[in-house]
């Protein structure tokens, strides 16, 4: 059996999208078996992926040059990998992907686009365009390795059956997240006519979502309340999940459940659209010629309004629900 040696070390949303692309290849490459190694609290995302080996590792204790070079020599020895796979292309994965190169090992890097992304996210450049999406960049590693592998970029629904709506009004960054007072608005409304349960994580989100669930009826937080796999499992059995552009949208799609994504400064176009998700599914504001101003969510509005966010109204949301 081939074995491949895969690293991503983050963000977690990221490192979710790599899930249903190695459901898919490993089906369609059967004889293969991958080791993927990311930190420690990812590792639930894997356990129902076979010939997946999942190395959690605490990336502190492999700080500096020699730590990169012990942590490759630890994953070297144990696992003695045919290939590998550096799904991250970051300086900590580019020390990797030399130390192997120098063992006589074949490496494969995904490409990530970032002139691309660059253009597209420069405010003064009218002409925008769809790049590809992430998950095709990470099978393209795959592709280049000489492996067959088509995407179906379609959601697997599992056999629960699903009721109950989750909304996840959280991102890592402000440039990603509804203002909480829509995304309250939001919660109150939907919560007339279905069961809603809340997602975060978090001292702070637990507390804010707590306070949802004590003033709107019919409203649950499952913040800071459940495992990861539990999560999962409680997606798995949502009608829909409403959410920002963030890990909760591509928790959805690990699950099998639609997610409608709500994005401000960030634009699907980069690329990050949850796997499997309808784009039809995408609430935004499309005049803005802006946008987006950034991949990640992470820099300060360039018009200092956050127009992509405040225009945003809640009735495009449910007007998906409809």
């Amino acid at each position: 059996m081939t074995r491949i040696l895969a690293y991503r070390f983050s963000a977690f949303g990221d490192v979710a999208m790599t899930v249903p692309v190695f459901r898919e290849f490993l089906e369609q490459n059967p004889d293969v078996e991958i080791v993927m190694v990311s930190r420690k609290n990812f590792g639930e995302l894997f356990s129902s992926l076979p010939n997946v080996i999942y190395k959690g590792i605490n990336l502190d204790d492999y700080k500096g040059f020699f730590g990169i070079r012990r942590l490759a020599r630890e994953l070297f020895d144990e696992y003695k990998p045919d290939y590998i796979a550096d799904l991250h292309d970051v300086i900590r994965s580019k020390i990797l992907d030399k130390i192997y190169r120098r063992k006589g090992l074949k490496v494969f890097k995904i490409n990530k686009g970032k002139e691309d992304k660059e253009a597209l996210t420069d405010v003064w450049n009218l002409d925008k365009k769809q790049l590809k999406r992430t998950i095709e960049r990470y099978a393209d590693v795959f592709r280049e390795m000489g492996f067959s592998l088509e995407l179906s970029h379609q959601l697997r629904p599992t056999k629960f059956p699903k009721s109950g709506i989750g909304i996840a009004p959280f991102a890592q960054h402000k440039g990603k997240m509804l203002p909480l007072d829509k995304s309250f608005e939001l919660v109150k409304i939907v919560a007339e006519k279905q069961p809603i349960y809340l997602f975060g994580g978090g001292k702070t989100e637990s507390e804010i979502l707590a306070d949802w669930e004590k003033k709107i009826p019919n409203v649950q937080s499952l913040a800071g309340k459940l495992s990861l796999t539990e999560e999962l499992e409680k997606i798995a059995k949502l009608e829909v999940m409403i959410s920002m552009d963030s890990a909760n949208m591509h928790l959805a799609s690990v699950a099998g459940t639609r997610c409608i994504s709500v994005w401000g400064a960030t634009h699907p176009y980069a690329g990050f659209l949850g796997y499997g998700q309808s784009e039809d599914d995408v609430v935004q504001v499309i005049d803005l010629t802006c946008r987006p101003c950034s991949v990640f969510g992470d820099k300060e509005c360039y018009r200092g309004d956050w127009a992509c966010l405040e225009e945003l109204h809640v009735k495009q949301i449910i007007s998906k629900l409809l």
